[in-house]
């Protein structure tokens, strides 16, 4: 894998692990600047994924299936509130809980950002032909173990 001897900065960023996060990092960038065409961050983004894929959910279950301290998804619910993309209401099963909705305008958010992501995506792994970004997809999913996407 890498070779010994290396100086010890070549050597740092000759480990799978260094260029996998390198390589995770300028996807994120791609994929942020992507959504941010539609005014969300990649945590607003997932947790608008979240809700249409879970809604509607307890506030609390949104939190706890992204892993989001409750004050933090607080403020992401607020903003995606406000750009009309979800709704809050009282949980018919516990009222004292907010059940979140996505609104068909966040349905319709939802979509473009899909879009954009691929086209992020693309940009990403542009310097691959089809059969390398294949392979590296069910290599990374390899990588990554069981039940891992794709």
């Amino acid at each position: 894998m890498t070779q010994p001897g290396l100086p010890p900065l070549q050597h740092i960023q000759s480990l799978p692990s260094w260029l996998v996060g390198r390589v995770a990092a300028k996807g994120r960038g791609l994929v942020a600047e992507a959504l941010a065409e539609e005014g969300l961050k990649l945590m607003q983004h997932a947790v608008l994924a979240a809700t249409a894929e879970y809604g509607p959910v307890a506030q609390a279950e949104l939190g706890r299936r992204l892993e989001v301290d409750p004050k933090d998804m607080v403020m992401l619910l607020n903003h995606l509130q406000g750009m009309g993309l979800v709704t809050r209401s009282p949980d018919p099963s516990d009222r004292r809980k907010n059940a979140v909705t996505v609104t068909a305008e966040g349905l319709e958010v939802l979509a473009r950002c899909a879009v954009l992501a691929e086209r992020a995506n693309e940009e990403l792994l542009g310097v691959l032909g089809e059969e390398e970004k294949a392979q590296l997809m069910r290599l990374l999913g390899r990588v990554y173990g069981p039940g891992a996407a794709g």
